[in-house]
């Protein structure tokens, strides 16, 4: 077995979601699994992870394993991971790769800083990955490195949108049945076609259910099953919950999955999840101005017309920008105000290096200018605000966004509330969009 990085059996550790989970989400999350015991009247169980990432991507038509394909230039398998990480309750996780995967898998894990993590060779079958992952938990193999758990986690490397309840109703239906998996209702119709391509006999949809990830066993029941496997489900299976069945005698126990579990197989799939990807990280806007909220300026303006047009996100206000770059924004507007130039912008490039937020995620950072043509030469002004696309260029090296929004002002009332709900749109775009083509360009509403 060849683990990850040092330290991958320790404790939950904050990673790479800006130092982690914040203390509150953290204490939330270690907690869900302890009052299921308590209402239980049993102890929380220990909680290992595996996943089989050995595929070729034979179905996604390209050259590279679809585990490894990159949304927002990031391996899909960095966002299952990321899923996982976040429940603080699962202690190991163990990933199945093959020998020519192996250091591209190590370069994942340290380029993202992902914890708790911990590498295995993947078999020639999917069966083959699972059995292989679970021997790393196992207390009777030799050079064994981590604790054996009383409930292990089977996943796949390729379901990013997992989410922690789903996942608990897994567990805790596991330590009561021995056995538990997702399933969703079937979407067409199951056929049995005859030897000359004929119908057979059909189906009726409403009985039955589509199996999904995740699955969890009893770590004893799951394991004693794969070492009684035949090889000819080694080779030829891929339900882990009718291994538990036939050889551990377990009926699992089936749990509701939410829509969010489908997994990536096509390179269509590709962009659906980039687009959900993308849908999730722009729910929230902060609005930066180096401005007190009682002085009267039309930056305000502009943030109360983001708060009227966008209303289906979150448009806070940047008065304490760690704490808001604690709580995971990545969409920042800064609105300068005070300065000519960009040291507002700076200052929050800054910030946003300095706290890893653009690691996971790219960042969308809009500097905004309102130009007074009045007070302010033209060409002085222009001259200063072009400079965002040598700013840009530096950022984009640590996956920032930036692009750069010019207001005309002072106009009569009307043309300057018209020259805000263009900026908002040209807003709402960039951060949805998160087009890398509009990097270093200045916009002008």
């Amino acid at each position: 077995m060849e683990l990850g990085p040092p330290g991958g059996s320790g404790p939950a550790e904050p990673g790479p979601r800006l130092r982690g989970l914040r203390g509150a989400d953290a204490a939330a999350s270690a907690s869900s699994l302890s009052r299921f015991g308590a209402e239980a009247g049993c102890r929380a169980p220990a909680v290992a992870a595996v996943l089989p990432a050995g595929g070729s991507g034979e179905r996604m038509g390209v050259p590279t394993p679809k585990q490894f394909c990159p949304i927002l230039e990031r391996p899909l398998i960095s966002y299952t991971l990321q899923a996982l990480e976040r429940v603080s309750w699962i202690k190991d996780i163990i990933v199945a790769v093959t020998r020519e995967n192996m250091e591209t898998m190590k370069g994942i894990i340290q380029r993202y800083q992902h914890k708790r993590i911990s590498l295995v060779e993947a078999g020639v079958t999917r069966h083959r990955s699972i059995f292989n992952g679970l021997k790393a938990l196992a207390e009777d193999q030799p050079n064994c490195r981590l604790s054996k758990p009383e409930v292990v986690i089977i996943h796949d490397a390729v379901r990013p949108f997992v989410e922690e309840d789903v996942l608990l109703k897994v567990v805790t239906a596991a330590q009561e049945h021995g056995a538990s998996g997702a399933i969703r209702p079937l979407v067409s119709t199951v056929i049995s076609p005859s030897a000359d391509s004929c119908l057979d006999h059909s189906l009726e949809r409403a009985r039955y259910r589509a199996s999904e990830m995740p699955q969890a066993f009893l770590f004893d029941v799951i394991y004693d099953a794969y070492q009684q496997c035949s090889d000819y489900d080694l080779e030829f299976g891929t339900e882990c919950l009718h291994l538990a069945l036939k050889y551990s005698h377990i009926k699992a126990k089936l749990v509701e999955g939410s829509p969010d579990l489908w997994k990536v197989t096509y390179k269509r799939d590709l962009y659906a999840a980039e687009s959900i990807i993308k849908e999730r990280i722009s729910q929230k806007v902060c609005v930066v101005m180096d401005t007190k909220e009682d002085e009267e300026h039309v930056g305000h303006c502009l943030e109360e017309m983001l708060k009227t047009e966008l209303n289906h996100v979150k448009v806070t206000s940047g008065q304490d920008l760690q704490q808001i770059i604690l709580e995971q924004c990545y969409n920042f507007v800064c609105v300068n105000v005070m300065t000519s130039d960009f040291e507002e912008t700076q200052r929050l490039l800054n910030m946003v290096e300095e706290s890893n937020l653009s690691i996971l995620y790219p960042v969308v950072v809009i500097s905004v200018h309102f130009l007074d043509y009045e007070s302010v030469p033209l060409g002085q002004k222009m001259e200063k605000v072009m400079q965002i696309r040598e700013f840009a260029k530096e950022a984009k090296k640590r996956n920032i966004l930036l692009s750069g929004l010019l207001i005309y002002f002072p106009q009569e009332e009307q043309k300057l509330r018209e020259s805000l709900r263009q900026g908002t749109t040209i807003i709402s775009a960039l951060i949805k969009e998160r087009n890398s083509g509009l990097i270093g360009q200045l916009l002008v509403a």
